[in-house]
Parts: C-alpha cells; sequence; structure tokens
C-alpha cells in the first residue's frame, strides 16, 4: 500500500531566476570576472601611464640638466645662438599652435615671460609662464610636474640660469591620456564580450551540472506523492560530490521504502495477529458462558453434570491461560529482551525432554543421541521451552506408537539439535507457513503459536530453525545455534 498522493508538491523545473542556485553560480562567476578585468585594466592603465611618463620626464629632465649645467646667462644664449634647438623647434613661432607638443619659456624673478633670441613672448609662453606659480620650486623639483596650459596637460620643469633667469620646458601629455583612453576603450570591450561568454557557457555548464539534482528533486517528489520504487538514475558524465550525494540518496530512499515496508507488514500482522488472538480467546469464553449461563438457569441440577461443566469450565480456563502466557512470551520476544546467559549442558536437557514424553507416551518408541557433557553459553529456560515445543508438537499431532528422534551435534562451529518423526508429514505449503502464529495444519489441536516461540526464541539466541518434511515421510526440525564466545565442550 503506497501513502497518499500530495496534490501540489511537485515543484516545476523551469523556475530558473537570480535566485536559483543556477542563477546564484552565474552572477557570482560573472562578478568574479568582471572584478579581475577591472582590476587587471587599472594595473595595466596604471602602468603604461607611468611608463609613458617616465620617457617624458627622461627627456626633459636631460634637457634640464644639459642647460643647467651649462652656466649660461639669457644673454650669452642670444649672442652665441645656443638656442639654434630651441628657436626652431621650440621657440616662440613655433608653439602658436593651439595645442603645440612642447613649450618653453624663459622668465624672470618674478615669473613674467621674457624675451628669448629677439622674440618677444606669445600668448602661448605667457600662458606658460602663468601656470607655473613658482618658477624657482619647479627648478629644484627633481621630476617634472604636471600643469595644464590654454586647457592642455603638460609636464614641466625648468633650469635656473647663471643671471638668475629661469627657463621653463613642457612636454604635451594629451597624446598619452588620448592612447590611455582608447586602451580602456578596447578593455572595456573585451572585458564585456568575455562577460558575456562566461555568462553564456557558465549557464551551459551549470545546467549540465545541475541535471542531477533536478533528477533527485523529481524523485523525492514523486516519492512523495506515493511511488516508494523511484531512485536517483546515474548521469552520463557525474562529478565525485553528486555522485556521491547520489548514492547516499538512493540508499536511504531504499531504507525510507524498507522501513514504510516493514511497518505496513508489521500492521497488517498485528491485525491479524489480534484477530486470530481474539478468535483463540473467544472460543474458551464462549464455552465458559455457555456452562455459566446453565449454572444460572438452574438446568445443571444433575451432580455428574455439574462436576462436567466444572471440568470442561477448568480445562477452557487452563487453555485460555496458556494462550495468553503463549502470546506474553512472543511479545517479550518480539521486544528482544536481554537473555541471562550461563554454561547450561544441552545434552542433559536433551535428555530430560526424551525422559518427559515417555513417562506421558509409555508406548511411543523414543531414540535420544546425546551422551556425554555439551556445555554452551546460552538462557537454560529458553532452551528448555524450545525443546517443550517441540515434543510436545510430536505429541499432540503424531499418533502414540510414531518413533521419534531426538539428536545433538556439534560441527563446523555451532550446534545443531535435532527432533525428528516418522509421523504424517506435511505438505510443501503447510510447511512454509509452520512458524507462523496460530497457524494449525487441518484445523488441528494447540493454539498454533508453539513453532513461533521456538523461532523467536532461537533468533533471540542468534541461531536459525529448519524444517524438512514430506507427506508420509515425517517432519525435522534443526535447531541451529551458534558457539557463543568461542566456548563449547563435550566430555
Amino acid at each position: 500500500m503506497n501513502p497518499p498522493a500530495r496534490s501540489g508538491c511537485r515543484p516545476s523545473r523551469h523556475r530558473h531566476g537570480v535566485h536559483s542556485l543556477r542563477g546564484k553560480l552565474t552572477i557570482a562567476n560573472v562578478g568574479l570576472l568582471a572584478l579581475g578585468i577591472v582590476v587587471a585594466t587599472a594595473v595595466s592603465l596604471m602602468g603604461m601611464r607611468h611608463y609613458l611618463l617616465d620617457q617624458v620626464d627622461a627627456q626633459l629632465v636631460k634637457t634640464r640638466d644639459s642647460l643647467s649645467g651649462s652656466q649660461l646667462t639669457l644673454r650669452q644664449i642670444d649672442l652665441l645662438s645656443a638656442l639654434s634647438f630651441v628657436r626652431d623647434r621650440m621657440g616662440p613661432a613655433a608653439d602658436e599652435s593651439p595645442k603645440p607638443d612642447s613649450l618653453f619659456a624663459a622668465v624672470d624673478r618674478r615669473g613674467e615671460a621674457v624675451e628669448v633670441a629677439g622674440f618677444r613672448p606669445s600668448r602661448t609662453q605667457r600662458a606658460f609662464a602663468s601656470a607655473v606659480d613658482d618658477p624657482a620650486a619647479l627648478a629644484r623639483a627633481g621630476e617634472p610636474r604636471d600643469i595644464t596650459v590654454r586647457g592642455a596637460a603638460y609636464r614641466a620643469t625648468g633650469a635656473r640660469l647663471a643671471d638668475g633667469t629661469y627657463v621653463l620646458f613642457a612636454a604635451s601629455t594629451d597624446g598619452l591620456h588620448k592612447g590611455i583612453a582608447k586602451a580602456l576603450k578596447l578593455d572595456l570591450a573585451v572585458g564585456t564580450l568575455l562577460l558575456a561568454l562566461l555568462a553564456c557557457l557558465t549557464m551551459f555548464s551549470v545546467r549540465r551540472r545541475m541535471l542531477p539534482l533536478e533528477a533527485m528533486v523529481e524523485t523525492s517528489s514523486a516519492i512523495a506523492e506515493g511511488d516508494l520504487t523511484r531512485r536517483v538514475p546515474s548521469s552520463h558524465h557525474p562529478t565525485q560530490e553528486v555522485e556521491q550525494l547520489r548514492l547516499a540518496l538512493n540508499s536511504m530512499l531504499h531504507q525510507v521504502e524498507s522501513a514504510y515496508r516493514t511497518r505496513e507488514d508489521s500492521a497488517a500482522q498485528l491485525r491479524r495477529f489480534v484477530g486470530d488472538a481474539s478468535h483463540e480467546l473467544r472460543t474458551p469464553l464462549a464455552a465458559i458462558r455457555g456452562y455459566l449461563q446453565l449454572y444460572e438457569k438452574g438446568m445443571l441440577t444433575d451432580p455428574a453434570e455439574r462436576r462436567r461443566a466444572w471440568d470442561r469450565m477448568n480445562a477452557e480456563t487452563d487453555r485460555m491461560g496458556r494462550l495468553v502466557d503463549e502470546l506474553l512470551t512472543l511479545a517479550r520476544l518480539d521486544q528482544r529482551p536481554e537473555l541471562r546467559f550461563k554454561n547450561v549442558d544441552l545434552s542433559r536437557l536433551v535428555r530430560d525432554a526424551a525422559e518427559d514424553l515417555r513417562a506421558q507416551q509409555p508406548g511411543r518408541p523414543v531414540t535420544v543421541d546425546a551422551d556425554g557433557t555439551l556445555l554452551v553459553q546460552a538462557d537454560e529456560s529458553g532452551l528448555r521451552q524450545v525443546l517443550g515445543n517441540l515434543v510436545g508438537n510430536v505429541r499432540t499431532h503424531t499418533p502414540d506408537d510414531v518413533p521419534v528422534r531426538l539428536g545433538l551435534e556439534r560441527a563446523d562451529g555451532v550446534l545443531r539439535l535435532c527432533v525428528a518423526d516418522k509421523g504424517p508429514g506435511l505438505a510443501q505449503e503447510d510447511a512454509a507457513r509452520v512458524f507462523d502464529r496460530f497457524f494449525r495444519t487441518g484445523g488441528g489441536a494447540g493454539s498454533g503459536l508453539g513453532m513461533a516461540i521456538v523461532e523467536g526464541v532461537v533468533r533471540a539466541h542468534g541461531g536459525t530453525v529448519a524444517v524438512r518434511t514430506a507427506p508420509g515421510e515425517g517432519l525435522a526440525v534443526t535447531v541451529t545455534l551458534p558457539v557463543r564466545r568461542g566456548y563449547a565442550s563435550a566430555r
């Protein structure tokens, strides 16, 4: 029987938003790559800017040092035409363009631009001189500084001449910044393309890796709806962790199914047990109630009838008491009680059971193969009950003249106790149910609990019970007990 289905418990397989594991993994991967791209771009651009600025600064510093070391005055420069290079490439006529690549200007101590080689200062040179607040500080500085002249960025430095005049030099950095801007745009374009490609690849890869988890969800939903036989299938390319999870989940589902089946079987067995017990107890109760009603109505006037009724009520009471005792014994065995193990002479118990059978049925041939002493660690009362039930089963279900054999042997580290008779035997379908509670062949005598108690006691000792029978060939019950603690001796 399957548990009732629960409607609406199957989750949708198509809900893959940003809060799903697939979405979170994709966002995490894309975010990490974006952070890496930003950091790598920033480091590369900063390195490139530093390298290019070093080149510009090196050229400016070289020009400054050569001019400072010459110890020339501005007048000497004019007379000796020492600044032909400046006139040709950095002079006033060369810097009238809106954004020249290099600037040159001579300033006095007040920081105002002055004539150089007969050329009056241009607007650009005056703007250059105005952009330098302190020419002396600029000349003393070890490295060029950033300035802005007419909206353009430059790196500037200066040199002090022998007459106290300052010569200022500047090189444009607009090309450097434009190159960095183009490199930044290229990095951003490539980074965006990589991010989009990574997002697609991550979604595809995660989808493949998530298929086993989706199969687990489907299996769990199917089991919740009642299909306890469903298991998580194996994927074509499983990862180690997912495969371990699949195996653990399948093992758990197998245990859950086994526990559920066991519970259902136990519940069904309990219902049958209660029904059979009620039926068995109803018969003696009905007999006792009938005799009491006869006595109450005064219908038992003859002393012989009253005596017969009294004996019948006593017999039914004894039968009911034995049935209750057997039910209590089975209930204790079902709870797996702790048995009191001690050294027990099993040979003596076998011989005692044979003597009891001879006393109850003197005409029955009884053969005993249990000579000497065989000690075993076991619960003595439990083994006596096993022997009593087996011998009682022979006494109840076979004629008085049928031979019976009680044998005991030790082999292969176990003890085998066999009780065999030459009675009518059992059919195979009856032999398969011989250990069922309240089972009686052909409605025979007894409560039908004796063999169930035998099996329960033997199992509590860690042993097994086997039956060998066939119609017309008798019945042989073999009890196999393990040798506990490695202790069993025969003398």
